[in-house]
């Protein structure tokens, strides 16, 4: 069984390239079985995100091309789509997930979303019936990884986008942001974007104005707020705890004496405005008012700029941190694929302990059961103890990942086995002139009633 794992990302395909490949969410049960059922793929999952689409899959063999499906289904020319994928397989696939999922792979390094999302598709394809134990194991063990990475590491303890460091700063000045009210005054999508931030953390009303009626209505439709026409704007302000302001204006609309008379209106409870414009919505001037808070577009980039060179540094533990992991995951993974060996081997030994009770029951004549009982427990004690060196060397071996060693013990103890087995079905063990060159043969045992 091969692992084999392709796709794209922000860092390989442009957007226009993604956008062709992006599954929506309602579409991907159907499409992964659509995959499923391409011959020689035996379990398989796709993660589909804005800067990423994956294919997971257990295969056949190597001559198993997923990259067809991609082309096939999206109706893209293959020359097309090829310079832009990346491939992976077996252990260079497990290390890719484990990283994709602890967000090493991630636009911003850290960020918490991809984990998530990679659970999603986990649980569609699950839900869907094209994975089982194969890559179960594998994704519960980069979900492990991930969640060991976040916490023994600060990957993810810095915000370092310019609206998750908004709100940091909105939550270090309120403290708590539930029920709090934001007021976004222009209806871009960095604004969208630093709102559903906030309203994630908890805060409360929505109001949105904006020149354009309509697109302020499109806006508060989204976060189930309310419409403020432009020319109420400064009546309106003094509701708002907090201002998110990117308007396209070519000077500030909030001055010092509109912040004097939001903080009168409001008995002096704080305000704080996120200045996202460029040029500023914001006079600098109000940041002097006690209790009214602002930061523009430069305060909000060097904050995350300070996170991002801490979060590159944590990322180096956590890199190293996913890589132990990944060995431990192959560590793992070696010891089961040896299990089928040692079952044999276990096996073996056990019909040979039966025919050798069985061959000898008439001499041993008839027995009561606490003589049976004896026999069983001492043939039962002797072929654990034979058979335990050979299982501990074979466990390490795997562990190690010496596939001469193992191949090599695998081939000698089945010869042995063999051999013994050979010796209890000729009805006599051999005697000692027959011995040489057959190290696990053994002389005949009296057995004294």
């Amino acid at each position: 069984m091969t692992l084999s794992l392709i796709g794209v990302n922000h860092k390989t395909a442009p957007i226009a390239l993604r956008e062709q490949v992006a599954i929506r969410r309602d579409d991907l049960p159907e499409t992964v079985q659509a995959l499923a059922a391409m011959p020689g793929v035996t379990e398989c999952m796709i993660v589909s995100t804005c800067n990423r689409v994956e294919i997971l899959a257990a295969i056949e063999g190597p001559d198993v091309e997923l990259s067809s499906f991609l082309a096939d289904h999206f109706g893209l020319e293959p020359a097309h789509l090829e310079p832009h994928l990346y491939k992976y397989r077996d252990k260079e696939a497990v290390s890719h997930l484990f990283r994709m999922a602890a967000s090493l792979d991630s636009m911003v390094v850290g960020e918490p979303q991809i984990l998530g999302q990679v659970k999603e598709a986990y649980a569609v394809a699950r839900e869907a019936g094209t994975v089982a134990g194969q890559l179960g194991h594998l994704l519960q063990s980069a979900f492990a990884a991930a969640k060991k990475a976040r916490s023994e590491t600060g990957i993810g303890s810095n915000s370092v986008s310019i609206a998750s460091v908004a709100v940091d700063m909105a939550r270090k000045i309120f403290g708590s942001l539930q029920g709090r009210t934001v007021f976004l005054v222009g209806a871009g999508k960095m604004s969208e974007l630093a709102a559903r931030h906030l309203v994630q953390q908890g805060a409360g009303n929505i109001l949105v104005s904006n020149r354009t009626l309509e697109r302020a209505r499109r806006m508060a439709e989204e976060f189930d707020g309310r419409v403020i026409p432009y020319e109420q704007l400064y009546e309106a302000a003094s509701e708002a705890d907090i201002v998110i302001s990117s308007t396209g204006a070519p000077h500030p609309i909030f001055r010092r004496d509109h912040g004097q008379a939001f903080l009168h209106r409001r008995k002096n409870r704080p305000m704080f405005f996120i200045d996202i414009a460029v040029p500023r919505d914001v006079d600098p001037e109000m940041n002097k008012l006690d209790g009214i808070f602002v930061y523009d577009i430069d305060d909000l980039q060097q904050v995350a700029a300070s996170h991002m060179e801490e979060r590159s540094r944590q990322a180096v533990d956590a890199e190293a941190l996913i890589a132990l992991e990944v060995d431990r995951f192959h560590q793992r993974q070696r010891t089961v694929n040896v299990a089928p060996a040692i079952v044999a081997l276990q096996r073996r030994a056990e019909e040979i302990r039966m025919g050798e009770i069985q061959r000898m029951h008439a001499r041993l004549g008839t027995l009561t059961p606490e003589q049976l009982a004896a026999v069983e427990a001492l043939t039962r004690g002797l072929v654990n103890k034979f058979l335990h060196p050979p299982m501990q060397a074979l466990k390490q071996a795997a562990r190690e990942g010496d596939s001469v060693k193992l191949e090599a013990l695998c081939e000698e103890w089945s010869v042995s086995g063999a051999q013994v087995e050979s010796a209890g079905r000729n009805g006599e063990a051999k005697g000692p002139e027959e011995l040489e060159g057959e190290p696990d043969a053994r002389r005949p045992v009296e057995v004294r009633r």
